[in-house]
Parts: structure tokens; sequence; C-alpha cells
């Protein structure tokens, strides 16, 4: 499986704090928000990962990201020239990665909750699409899956007018490898993109789409709004301050999944300058 980070866009909802640089390297409290997509990927089993980004960003995360090895990790970097759709970035994606299935997270989302890890794990079984499904107070902002009666997925719908579900659809996605192709095959929207709905609607149409829904206790948040920036900062300040844990840490993921050994998790550690995050991982091993 290769997990996909989409890091691409203009980012003109939070301008003009993204007039020159990249709205997923601003901060949620004391990390890049790229930090938090990373780690919630390794947590469902990703040690390749894509990361899509503008010409003029790609450089940045190159510098502040690496080739991933640190973290026991592969990165690699794609260019999207224009903001085309989300599902256009499986169009973008190497032909010697197609045979993998693909993991995809939106580079502003935002998770956290007792027990996610072993849900992104285990949740997919590799074939067909899945997407996970949460309930919200204004689902018409969202695109939102309908359910039928005996709880499977009968209807998506992009940001509906009227209330017909209040089960959105967050922005991590999970399919197998005939994405690629089924990607190639979509067409424009009326605003000119190629839609995620699209994507997932013609897995649906064959009855090869699957959902689960979050427990309650799980967070979701889209960081792509000053507001909604600030109040992911806030949230995890709150949760770190008073566990004394990180949320968002890939040195301190990829030591406890396994990615990389006490060994080189302790000469990751010693090559970082000093500061509150160094002590914090100091306090690991």
């Amino acid at each position: 499986m290769i997990g996909i980070v989409l890091a691409a866009g203009n980012g003109t909802r939070m301008w003009p704090l993204t007039k020159s640089i990249s709205k997923h390297l601003l901060p949620i409290h004391d990390k890049p928000m790229i930090y938090y997509p990373i780690t919630t990927l390794m947590f469902a089993g990703a040690r390749e990962i894509v990361l899509i980004a503008t010409p003029q960003h790609v450089r940045s995360y190159r510098e502040l990201l690496g080739d991933g090895s640190q973290w026991g990790l592969k990165f690699h970097f794609i260019i999207q020239e224009t903001a085309t759709g989300i599902a256009d970035c499986f169009r973008l994606i190497p032909k010697t990665l197609q045979s993998q299935t693909a993991t995809l997270i939106l580079g502003d989302n935002f998770f956290f909750g007792m027990g996610l890890g072993q849900t992104l794990r285990n949740s997919f079984s590799g074939e067909g699409a899945l997407c996970l499904a949460y309930k919200v107070a204004n689902p018409s902002e969202y695109g939102v899956v309908v359910f039928d009666q005996f709880g499977n997925p009968s209807k998506i719908v992009e940001k509906p007018e009227g209330h017909i579900s209040h089960w959105a659809i967050p922005g991590i996605y999970w399919f197998d490898h005939q994405c690629y192709g089924l990607a190639r095959s979509l067409k424009p929207s009326q605003r000119g993109e190629l839609e995620i709905t699209d994507l997932l609607k013609s897995y649906l149409e064959n009855a090869r789409l699957q959902t689960q829904i979050l427990p309650r206790g799980t967070t979701w948040l889209d960081a792509g709004t000053p507001r909604s920036l600030l109040s992911a900062s806030s949230y995890v300040a709150v949760i770190e301050e008073r566990q004394g844990l990180k949320i968002g840490c890939p040195e301190e993921v990829a030591l406890h999944e396994g990615y990389i050994d006490s060994s080189a998790f302790n000469d990751l550690v010693l090559r970082l300058p000093q500061g509150d995050y160094k002590t914090y991982l100091q306090g690991l091993i």
C-alpha cells in the first residue's frame, strides 16, 4: 500500500497567510500541518508516501521532510501544475506504483482519537474502496454518504442543499489498484474539477464501496481556514499540555510502530536542535 498526501492547491481560503507559503506548512500548535496527515498514514501502515505539491512549494517539502528514511519511510514528491480536483492526484502517480492499493489523505485534515491507529490499519480489505463516515451538524458543507435501511451506502452527494444525511465523508480514502484507471476515465464536474465523490460513486455503482463510521470520541477537523486552523491548534495544545504526550510526531510514531529501531531513533534525536521537541523525544528513550 502507498500513502498519498494531497498538499497542492492555492490555499485561497487562508489568504494572505498562503501568499508565500504552502497552507500545509503552517503550524498546528508546535508542528507543521503536514506532520499530522503523514503520521495518520503511518498509523494506517504506509511506508511509501507520495506527496503532491505545487511547483513553487515542492522544494520546501523536500527540505522539511527529506527522503523519509529518518522515519523509516520513502517519500516521492510529485508536482501538480494546476488545482484540478482531488481525484486528479491518481492520474499523477508513477506507473511503477500503480500496482499497489492507495490510502489518500487531504493535507489539511486532522484526525485524533482513542484506538484510531487500529481502526486505520484494519478497516480496508484491499478490495474495492473504503470511505469513513463522521456525524456532523452542518452536512451541507461536505460530501455526505446516505445509508439504506441495512446500513449500506446507497448514495453519495457533494454538499447537499437539503438535509439528506448527517454523515459527512472525511478527507481520507482507501482504494484498490483500479483507482488509477478509473480516475483517468472521470470527467470534470461543473466547477471544472475531477471530484473524489465521483470516483467513490464509480465504486458504489458496482457495489464495491465500503463505509465505516468513525467511533464517537474521534476528532476530525478540516484545518483549511483561519478559524479551523486556530481550533486545531488549540485542540492539540490542550491535549498535549494536559497529557504530556505529543500528537502528530513522526519520530515517535516511527519508533512505536516499528518503522525504525531504538538505535536509529537515538541517532535521530541526537541530530535535532535543542528545544522542547528534542527534550520530549529524549524522554521516550
